[in-house]
């Protein structure tokens, strides 16, 4: 990042809030925590990197159908007839 003259721009806790970043640390540390129920990606068992990133594309896919199908319910109990 460094090499492209990228600098982090994500605050540490405590310190002063820069406009907008308390919003994407959130989604982060909401992801972080979706991600930790999965116990096998709490604590990396797999060796192979290729299989870990499988995983965590597997539970991505698991975290977004999930949602899905509770936002297709909760529109469903709610629509009016």
């Amino acid at each position: 990042m460094r090499h492209r003259r990228i600098l982090p721009v994500i605050s540490r806790k405590g310190a002063p809030n820069i406009k907008g970043l308390g919003k994407l640390r959130y989604v982060v540390e909401q992801t972080f925590a979706l991600l930790h129920h999965f116990k096998r990606l709490a604590v990396r068992w797999e060796r192979r990197t290729e299989l870990q990133d499988a995983l965590v594309s597997l539970a991505c896919g698991l975290i977004c159908w999930r949602r899905l199908m509770k936002a297709r319910c909760d529109r469903v109990t709610n629509s009016p007839g």
